[in-house]
C-alpha cells in the first residue's frame, strides 16, 4: 500500500504540477506619441556619460569618487545582498532537504514502572545514527509563485538602487555647476566692492576738496557697503554647497576641488526619446513594476493555502545498545510515508490572505501608473525648464550687454559734467544685479540639461556603474 501511494505521488508530479494564481501581465499604459515640448536639436545621448560632455576632469574625477564612496549607494548595496540571501531561501523551499543526526546515552529504568526490564541490562547504552529527507511537493505552485515574488523584490531592489546611481550623479554634477556658479558670483561681488572702494576713495578726495557734496560721498558708500554686506552671503552658500557634495562624496564636510569656470565649462547637449522608451529606462519605473510582479505572485502563495499539503519524508539510521553492532543488518531502522494535510476550516483565515495579496497588488498597479505619470511630467518639465531658461539667459546676455554700455556712458556723462551722480549709481546698480542674475541664469540653464538627463534615465547609469566594483546580481548572472 505505502509503495502504491509513492507511486501516485510521484506519477503526479511526472505529469506535471499546476500553479495557481495569475500570470503576470503588464498593465496596459496610456503612453503619449511624443512630448509636448519638441527640442529640435535634441540627440540620441542617453546612453552616453553625459556629465563628461561638461569637459571637466575634476567633476569627472568628483563623480567617480561618489559612486565609489556614497553612503546612501553603499547602503543600497548592502540592501541587495540582503534581498539576494531571502531569494536563496525562498527558493530552497521547492527542493528537498535532508539532514543527519547521531545519539549516544546511557539510561536507567525503573523497575517498579510499567516498563519492563526482564532479560535487560539496566542501565544501557544506546547508540543511533539516522539520516532523514523531507519534500513538501510544490504541487500547486506555492512556493514557485513565492520563488517568483523574491525574485522580483530582489530586482526591484537592484532598481532602488540604480535609481540612487541616478540620482547620485545628477546631484554631484548639480552642486558643483552651484559651487561654480557662487564662484562666478562671488568674483563678481569682490570686483564690484574693489571698484566701488575706488570710487568711495576719489570721492572721499573730492569731497575734502569742496568737489563734490555730502550726498554724492555718502551714496558712494552706500553703494560700496552693500557689495560688502553681499559677500558673506555668498561665501556662506559656497561653504554650505561644499558641504552638501562633500558628504554626496562620501567624505566629511569640506572644501572642494575646482575645475574649469562656469563659463568654461562646455553645456552638454539634449538628449532624445520618446514617451515609450521611459519605461525601460528608467530604474524607478522598473522598480515599480517588479514590486508588482512581486505582489502579483503573492496572490498565487495566498491561493495555494486552500488546498492540499502533500508532503514526503524518510528516514534510514541504526539503532543498537552495543556500539560494536551499530551498523550491522539488525541494527537497521527505517521509516517513509506520504503526509497529506487539508485545510478545512481556517475562520476566514486565508480568505483574508487571498484578499490582503489581491489588494497589494492592485496597489501596485496603482503605484506603477503613478511612477509612469511622474516620469512624464518630469520629462516634461525639464524640457519646458531647457527652452525658457535658454531664452532667458539670452535676454540677460543682451541686457547685460546694454547696461555695460550704459554704464560706460552714464560714468562718462558724469566725468564730463553732463548729469548727476544718480545716473552713475543707478547704471552701476543695474549692472551689478544683471551680472549676478546673469550667472544665476548660466545655473538655470546647466540644470535644467542635468535634470532632462535625470528625468529621461537611459543607459547612462549602466556606464556610471562601470567604474564600481562588480555588482552582486551581475556576478550570479540575474543582470547582463
Amino acid at each position: 500500500m505505502p509503495k502504491r501511494i509513492l507511486c501516485g505521488v510521484m506519477l503526479a508530479l511526472l505529469t506535471g504540477c499546476v500553479t495557481v494564481g495569475p500570470d503576470y501581465k503588464r498593465p496596459a499604459i496610456d503612453t503619449p506619441a511624443a512630448w509636448r515640448v519638441e527640442e529640435k536639436e535634441a540627440r540620441d545621448l542617453v546612453n552616453t556619460a553625459w556629465w563628461q560632455q561638461f569637459n571637466d576632469p575634476v567633476l569627472n574625477g568628483l563623480v567617480r569618487m561618489a559612486l565609489d564612496e556614497n553612503k546612501d549607494l553603499l547602503i543600497a548595496t548592502a540592501r541587495i545582498e540582503e534581498f539576494f540571501g531571502r531569494y536563496f531561501s525562498t527558493r530552497g523551499d521547492q527542493f528537498p532537504s535532508a539532514g543527519g543526526s547521531a545519539d549516544a546515552f546511557r539510561q536507567r529504568l525503573s523497575e517498579k514502572g510499567l516498563t519492563r526490564i526482564d532479560g535487560k541490562d539496566n542501565p544501557y547504552n544506546q547508540y543511533e545514527a539516522f539520516l532523514n529527507a523531507g519534500w513538501e511537493i510544490d504541487f500547486w505552485g506555492k512556493f514557485r509563485r513565492a520563488t517568483e515574488a523574491a525574485r522580483a523584490e530582489l530586482l526591484a531592489t537592484e532598481e532602488a538602487r540604480r535609481t540612487v546611481v541616478l540620482t547620485l550623479v545628477s546631484a554631484v554634477a548639480a552642486s558643483y555647476v552651484d559651487i561654480r556658479a557662487l564662484d562666478k558670483q562671488l568674483e563678481i561681488t569682490q570686483r564690484t566692492a574693489d571698484s566701488r572702494k575706488d570710487t568711495l576713495d576719489l570721492f572721499q578726495l573730492r569731497f575734502q576738496n569742496g568737489i563734490i557734496s555730502e550726498v554724492d560721498l555718502s551714496q558712494a558708500e552706500s553703494e560700496y557697503e552693500d557689495a560688502l554686506a553681499r559677500i558673506p552671503d555668498i561665501e556662506r552658500a559656497i561653504g554650505q554647497t561644499e558641504n552638501a557634495l562633500s558628504v554626496l562624496l562620501g567624505r566629511n564636510p569640506g572644501a572642494v576641488p575646482r575645475g574649469l569656470t562656469i563659463d568654461e565649462l562646455v553645456l552638454p547637449a539634449v538628449p532624445a526619446g520618446v514617451p515609450s522608451d521611459l519605461l525601460d529606462r528608467r530604474p524607478d519605473i522598473r522598480r515599480a513594476e517588479q514590486s508588482l510582479i512581486a505582489a502579483n505572485a503573492r496572490i498565487g502563495v495566498a491561493k495555494s493555502l486552500y488546498f492540499p499539503t502533500i508532503s514526503l519524508t524518510g528516514a534510514f539510521g541504526t539503532v543498537s545498545t552495543d556500539l560494536s553492532n551499530l551498523f550491522t543488518a539488525a541494527s537497521r531502522t527505517w521509516n517513509f510515508g506520504v503526509p497529506l494535510s487539508v485545510p478545512l476550516f481556517t475562520a476566514g483565515r486565508i480568505g483574508g490572505e487571498v484578499k490582503a495579496a489581491e489588494a497589494g497588488q492592485q496597489l501596485a498597479v496603482y503605484s506603477y501608473q503613478q511612477a509612469i505619470q511622474n516620469a512624464f511630467r518630469e520629462v516634461e518639465d525639464a524640457l519646458v525648464d531647457r527652452g525658457k531658461s535658454g531664452q532667458r539667459l539670452e535676454a540677460l546676455n543682451r541686457q547685460l550687454k546694454a547696461l555695460r554700455n550704459y554704464a560706460r556712458l552714464a560714468r562718462m556723462r558724469y566725468d564730463e559734467g553732463y548729469t548727476s551722480y544718480l545716473e552713475v549709481l543707478d547704471a552701476d546698480r543695474s549692472l551689478f544685479n544683471v551680472e549676478l542674475s546673469q550667472t544665476t541664469g548660466q545655473n538655470v540653464l546647466f540644470r535644467s540639461l542635468i535634470n532632462i538627463y535625470k528625468a529621461m534615465g537611459g543607459g547612462w547609469i549602466e556606464n556610471a556603474e562601470q567604474t564600481m566594483p562588480a555588482q552582486p546580481l551581475m556576478e550570479a548572472g540575474f543582470l547582463p
